[in-house]
């Protein structure tokens, strides 16, 4: 008997597209986000730089031979690449990469000590927006009626609160430090992950998986955390993403304005601050932490974007 060439015949219509995406191995959601992700050669760039700028921010300062509070007055402001023993400078003794600042401080290990501070707040600050907004924007979302009408004008009275009287009134009230920035930026930085995860609920509350968990008796409770909130996972990922690095630039802007890490401990923001009023006769202790700052900020920026264009199922090839 012949053999027919199945090649040959096609749907009326049928694009070479759609003949290729029907041979296509199939792919969960997350499959198809991950392969998409690592062929957007910016984000995955972007990913690298945080990675690194991370694992330096962890690793350096433990094996610099300088502690971040260690000051040595008789070589101070020296040049990048100096090397210095406790005399003074000379041929021996260790390098300062970075150079020191007016105090004699290595500005590689406080570089590095900087980095991981900002990276905790923004790190720390962003987790409490995504448990916070989660929680609250699931239960307006899906309850609606009066409690989401009291609920979201909460969120436009906290909102109208500026950021910075609230920073000022909790430095008057609670020691300056890491935890009064993170609990200062927490307290109006989860209105937006609120609002994004009402809005996806609401979208979502009206599907037919909802309706057969109500149907089977579950609580509320249990449609939020068990349907809603894992269904919104993508959206609350990219969020996130985006979130650090505004608490980075609050935090670094709090500590040029004096109201965020107190002395001897630093962050970025400090070390710009500081590297300001020497920044005519030497300008990289500021250019340093400015450039640590900017290109944090990008990576971020740019991997939330290439997060987002991963998780859209309309960009979906």
């Amino acid at each position: 008997m012949e053999k027919i060439d199945s090649s040959r015949f096609a749907w009326v219509g049928e694009s070479a597209h759609d003949r290729e995406a029907i041979g296509r191995p199939s792919l969960t959601f997350w499959q198809d986000a991950m392969r998409r992700l690592v062929k957007n050669r910016v984000a995955f760039i972007c990913l690298i730089i945080i990675l690194v700028l991370t694992l330096f921010s962890v690793i350096a300062p433990l094996v610099s031979p300088f502690d971040y509070r260690e000051q040595h007055y008789s070589h101070t402001n020296a040049p990048m690449g100096t090397v210095c023993n406790e005399s003074g400078v000379s041929g021996e003794g260790h390098k300062h990469i970075f150079g020191t600042d007016t105090l004699g401080r290595d500005i590689w290990t406080r570089i590095w000590m900087g980095g991981r501070v900002s990276l905790t707040i923004a790190v720390v600050s962003a987790l409490v927006d995504l448990i916070l907004g989660s929680v609250y924007g699931g239960i307006s979302g899906y309850f609606g009626g009066t409690v989401d009408i009291i609920m979201m004008r909460l969120l436009e009275i906290i909102n109208g609160i500026p950021y910075l009287i609230i920073v000022i009134l909790l430095m008057m009230i609670m020691k300056p430090g890491m935890f009064t920035i993170i609990v200062a930026y927490s307290l109006v930085g989860w209105i937006p992950m609120a609002r994004l995860v009402r809005g996806q609920v609401v979208a979502l509350k009206e599907q037919e998986f909802i309706a057969a968990a109500e149907a089977m008796g579950a609580s509320p409770w249990r449609i939020i955390a068990r349907h809603l909130l894992p269904n919104t996972l993508s959206v609350v990922i990219v969020r996130v993403t985006l979130a650090i690095p505004g608490a980075i630039f609050s935090e670094a802007y709090l500590s040029y304005l004096g109201l965020g890490i107190p002395l001897p401990m630093c962050s970025w923001g400090s070390l710009a601050q500081a590297g300001i009023e020497n920044f005519r006769i030497y300008p990289s202790q500021l250019i340093i932490p400015a450039i640590c700052i900017s290109l944090t900020m990008l990576a971020f920026n740019m991997f939330g974007d290439g997060l987002r264009d991963a998780f859209d199922p309309k960009l979906r090839r």
